[in-house]
């Protein structure tokens, strides 16, 4: 498989870590996508893009245009959610999203939509924390939306979110249910950005054979 990197920061570098750890050399690792596709033949390659929201905001038309499929790591644009799928949708490229490819957050995120279910209409106030580094752009996290999403959907009610930026933090989601009786926590903590880049990779070796537009936590 041909893996282009679009945004070779710290993600992109621990994404190719995780490629050449499988014997997966990725083609180009690019910090200017756009400028850099004449280099390549980029409808046989997979692009993993972790960005910032203002250059995927700029390059998904051409990364919807240019390659065979796209796993889209970069968070910040739920604005123009339905403008971003439907231009994959029109190419016909295969687009695999998530605000966290993490399976740990992945997993949070099941824990949470059960949890919710089983607590709806019994007086639960959910609460969500989020803590990152203070390079990250977005906040809320894409993650911390998701999630809050998943339990406003679940408990019926819509979570209050609240952003922490701190020295070098991975990633800290914390959702909290709280009752006049009891309260319940669910935590999922990352020690480094290696599990982001695991899911990341693991996502584009499930775009061989599938089309359309998919959310990660509808492939696991």
């Amino acid at each position: 498989m041909n893996i282009v990197i679009s945004g070779y920061g710290r993600m992109g570098h621990m994404v190719e870590q995780e490629l050449l750890r499988r014997g997966i050399k990725p083609v180009l690792t690019s910090e200017d996508i756009a400028r850099d596709l004449q280099r390549i033949n980029a409808k046989d390659c997979v692009c993993i893009d972790f960005t910032t929201p203002e250059a995927f905001r700029a390059n998904y038309p051409v990364i919807a245009r240019s390659f065979g499929a796209a796993v889209i790591g970069t968070t910040g644009w739920d604005d123009i959610a339905d403008k971003v799928k439907q231009a994959f949708l029109d190419n016909g490229t295969t687009m695999v999203y998530a605000s966290n490819f993490s399976i740990g957050v992945n997993a949070l995120f099941a824990a949470a939509a059960r949890a919710s279910a089983i607590l709806k209409g019994a007086g639960y106030t959910p609460r969500i924390e989020e803590i990152h580094h203070i390079h990250k752009l977005d906040a809320p996290s894409g993650t911390a939306k998701t999630l809050a999403a998943i339990v406003a959907g679940s408990l019926g009610t819509e979570p209050e979110i609240s952003s922490v930026r701190e020295g070098e933090v991975p990633g800290i989601h914390t959702l909290t249910l709280e009752s006049s009786t009891d309260v319940i926590t669910l935590r999922h903590e990352a020690f480094s950005r290696e599990g982001f880049a695991k899911g990341a990779v693991a996502a584009a070796l499930l775009t061989e054979g599938l089309e359309g537009v998919h959310e990660f936590s509808s492939l696991l």
